[in-house]
């Protein structure tokens, strides 16, 4: 199912983030899909201003003018390359996202019997507060190393590591003795993001998906409402064509995508489904007003 209908949509629709409003009010389970226009809506841009505050020394010195092309830039040395990315994942990771927007998520859905699957690699859910057990990494996490091997099937928690490589790199290296190395075999680590068939999916990724599918598997047929947030078309067996599958499978489930600019969804879902255009938080915003959830929280 990967036809899409063709909707007339209204930037942050009222009448369609009432229907939202209902529709969530009504189900008995949220299935949370993230991808990464919800972390854009919360600040984490990697162009621009941003990149400009915290970038523009690399951007100078190599060329280039977004945080995503110089991770991909051919550093000379490895003392260049982990100067770049330990930066990189300081401000993308350790740091918190300018916008409360996940937190406004969160307030929205804490009522509910929820689960998060997402692309994100940004910890951004666990910091505004989710259940952990409830949440599904599939890409992996800024916050964890594997070998570059990988000579074994482990990731390594590497705040500790990162915060030293920020406060000794000078001139945009940091020294040799710093560079981080797998403690099995000695070999490079890098970054546990998917990016080719070497990314480690470690006992921790498996539990979690197992218990996606086991919360999936033992709501089928419950009132559920699939919301997807922010989700593009680069990866989108993961979370987009899952969505509209189980919910054309289930008559009392709703699929609602809010996405600024490409929410959309296959026509033979129409009547089960809520279409947003327009900025996530701005939504969540007006979601949580309409519901009373923000005075709630507040007092």
């Amino acid at each position: 199912m990967k036809q899409q209908g063709k909707h007339v949509l209204i930037r942050n629709d009222p009448s369609a983030i009432q229907r939202l409003g209902e529709k969530l009010d009504a189900v008995d389970v949220v299935v949370i899909g993230a991808g990464a226009g919800l972390s854009t809506s919360a600040g984490f841009t990697y162009a621009g201003e941003r990149f400009q505050k915290y970038f523009s020394d690399f951007g100078m010195k190599y060329g280039f003018c977004d945080m995503y092309t110089g991770g991909f830039y051919p550093y000379q040395t490895l003392e260049e390359h982990w100067a770049y990315w330990s930066r990189y994942i300081y401000v993308n990771r350790y740091m918190d996202a300018p916008k409360p927007v996940y937190q406004e998520l969160l307030k929205a859905v804490k009522e509910k019997d929820y689960f998060v699957i997402t692309t994100n690699v940004d910890h951004c859910f666990q910091k505004a507060g989710f259940d952990k057990k409830r949440l599904f990494y599939t890409q992996g996490d800024y916050g964890l190393f594997q070998c570059s091997e990988p000579c074994c099937q482990e990731t390594f928690g590497n705040e500790e590591t990162i915060r030293k490589m920020m406060e000794c790199q000078k001139d945009m290296r940091i020294p040799e003795d710093r560079l981080p190395v797998c403690p099995h075999c000695g070999k490079p680590m890098t970054m546990n993001l998917r990016s080719d068939g070497r990314f480690v999916q470690d006992e921790g990724w498996y539990r979690a998906a197992e218990r996606y599918e086991n919360f999936l598997r033992i709501r089928k047929g419950q009132r559920i409402l699939f919301l997807e947030l922010g989700v593009g078309y680069n990866t989108p067996g993961i979370i987009k064509y899952p969505f509209w599958q189980m919910t054309a499978e289930n008559r009392k489930a709703v699929y609602a995508c809010i996405n600024d600019g490409e929410a959309a969804g296959p026509k033979e879902i129409d009547q089960q489904s809520v279409y947003i255009n327009g900025d996530i938080g701005e939504v969540l915003a007006k979601l949580n007003r309409r519901t009373g959830r923000n005075i709630l929280a507040e007092a």
